[in-house]
């Protein structure tokens, strides 16, 4: 099993698949790409990858791309933690928490790009439209753990680390955001399948 992820180690979608599959106690070898040098377009891998994104899982001459594509395809063919809420409806809110977290809260996303979390780079005070973007995410966050500070769903699950991973980009640069979710955010952050993405060398940011 081979796994391409981006060579800074700070996409979010690579690390939910990173830790889906920790979680599954799978052997897998990783293979970094450096996309600022457009390596992901390299003839090799565009023929290996029809979308030429990373992440790309490799299991038994299948190649999938696309994070929440390949962490239900690891759920569903292999035992081990499960991935996803047993229950229909919670794991129907699960995909819609992964869903949102990759088509939305843009200027979060521009203004806090992951190379905060991951490489420790620094950006100004949010603008108005993030700090909009920031207060739906906390009333969405807040509703969705209904008091808990562990996990969405009791049990945890991989749209746990989607939601801290949107948290943390507001919570390392000291951007205010509420106690519980601060609470939630570390603990899936010690979460030891994520602790190992977290330990990854990472080469110096360049104009970050």
């Amino acid at each position: 099993m081979l796994l391409y992820v981006d060579a800074n180690f700070a996409s979010p979608y690579a690390l939910v698949v990173f830790a889906s599959l920790i979680e599954k106690g799978l052997d897998f070898e990783i293979e970094s790409l450096d996309l600022a040098a457009r390596a992901n377009h390299d003839p090799s891998f565009a023929r290996t990858s029809i979308t030429r994104r990373v992440p790309t899982l490799i299991h038994d001459g299948f190649v999938l791309s696309e994070s929440s594509a390949i962490c239900e395809y690891v759920d569903e063919t292999f035992e081990g933690t499960r991935l996803y809420p047993t229950d229909p409806r919670d794991r129907a809110r699960a995909r819609q928490v992964q869903a949102w977290m990759r088509s939305d809260l843009m200027p979060i996303r521009d203004e806090r790009p992951t190379f905060v979390v991951f490489n420790g780079a620094k950006r100004p005070a949010l603008s108005e439209a993030a700090r909009g973007a920031a207060e739906q995410l906390f009333s969405a966050a807040l509703a969705l753990l209904d008091g808990r500070t562990d996990n969405l769903f009791g049990a945890w699950s991989i749209a746990d680390v989607d939601l801290a991973m949107m948290l943390q980009r507001l919570i390392v640069l000291g951007d205010p955001v509420p106690q519980r979710l601060i609470d939630y955010a570390t603990h899936q952050w010690r979460r030891p399948s994520v602790e190992q993405w977290l330990l990854k060398k990472r080469p110096p940011l360049i104009g970050y």
